[in-house]
């Protein structure tokens, strides 16, 4: 098999999870990342990497090439009885991963089950889910810089993660993502302290609950809340919960007190929630046409069949002013616009 395969022509509805309709006029899948050098060098613009369309609007025809990686392997590169590293192929389906690890009783991952996308994509967003990011499960990443022609091996702090950021997002042409590798524990201390995780474990499974037992909770969960994008279109949580200071947190509360409100990146700020802002927005369950906000959740924008990108970034962009009219605070989308 070919270790790159050229298509054109592409039509985009099924490599998106917004299920907007788009094209593409080429789009090289990897499936050996030996080759990405050559293939970056054929480019005369930066391409657009797509894993599984999980995080980016197409608000319009892209007009740079696309590149899909089908790379899923999982190297096993350590085990010394209790750490265990992972080195995985960008192209593995995250949910996938986690249930490879959690099925072997391994601790890292459980609680960023049934995130939609691809092993590469995870550190670009430093993709976060009840009460855990993946950054404390990355050991490196592996990528190739092609202005440089250079590969690195970049190690955790390199990456410079942050809330749903990372080295990669500040300047998203200068790596290409191959594979992570990945910490997980045999002994591992479970995440339970986010909202409704605890009380959807199994009444015997509180206390000492295993990595299976945490992740179908998880799964449990966000099946609950959030839309099959198989079924109905979306991008997963649209918008970032929003980082305010502390003492604007505290004004808030004083006028908002049921406001949920957690502890942001140090103890000078707070994180609130933007489903919550959204909702007291009254946008929960809005529908313009075939763009709209998922009944369930008001973080969720929805495609109903044949909503357009600009259908979805126009209903995006008057919740952002709404939430700011109403709050004073900016709220910002969390996918990648391709226009």
């Amino acid at each position: 098999m070919s270790a790159i395969e050229r298509l054109e022509d592409v039509e985009l509805r099924q490599l998106n999870t917004m299920g907007i309709a788009a094209r593409a006029a080429e789009l090289f899948e990897v499936r050996d990342p030996v080759a990405v050098p050559a293939l970056w060098a054929r480019f005369d613009t930066a391409p657009l990497v797509v894993g599984s369309g999980s995080n980016i609007v197409l608000a319009a025809d892209p007009r740079m090439p696309l590149v899909r990686f089908r790379n899923a392997d999982i190297e096993l590169i350590s085990d010394d009885g209790d750490r265990v590293q992972w080195r995985v192929g960008a192209g593995k389906i995250w949910h996938e991963l986690v249930m490879d690890s959690v099925a072997q009783g391994l601790f890292g991952l459980e609680n960023l089950a049934y995130i939609p996308g691809t092993v590469g994509a995870c550190p670009i967003q430093n993709i976060g889910a009840y009460g855990v990011e993946v950054n404390s499960a990355i050991e490196s990443v592996h990528a190739f810089e092609p202005r440089t022609g250079e590969w690195y091996h970049l190690s955790n702090a390199d990456c410079e993660f942050a809330y749903r950021d990372s080295l990669f997002k500040q300047d998203l042409s200068r790596f290409v993502i191959t594979d992570v590798t990945f910490n997980l524990y045999r002994r591992g201390e479970p995440r339970l302290d986010y909202a409704g995780l605890r009380d959807a474990l199994p009444d015997a499974a509180t206390l000492t609950p295993t990595p299976q037992q945490i992740a179908d909770a998880v799964v449990a969960i966000r099946k609950a809340k959030l839309p099959d994008p198989t079924v109905l279109g979306n991008a997963g949580s649209f918008f970032k919960n929003p980082i305010v200071p502390l003492q604007v947190a505290d004004a808030l509360v004083a006028q908002y007190p049921q406001m949920p409100v957690f502890r942001g990146s140090s103890d000078a700020t707070r994180k609130l929630s933007a489903a919550w802002l959204i909702d007291q927005s009254g946008w929960k369950g809005h529908r313009d046409g075939d763009a709209g906000v998922a009944p369930g959740h008001a973080l969720v924008l929805v495609n109903y069949g044949n909503a357009s990108g600009a259908d979805i970034m126009n209903l995006a962009q008057r919740i952002m002013d709404s939430v700011e009219q109403r709050f004073g605070i900016r709220i910002e989308p969390e996918p990648r616009v391709v226009s």
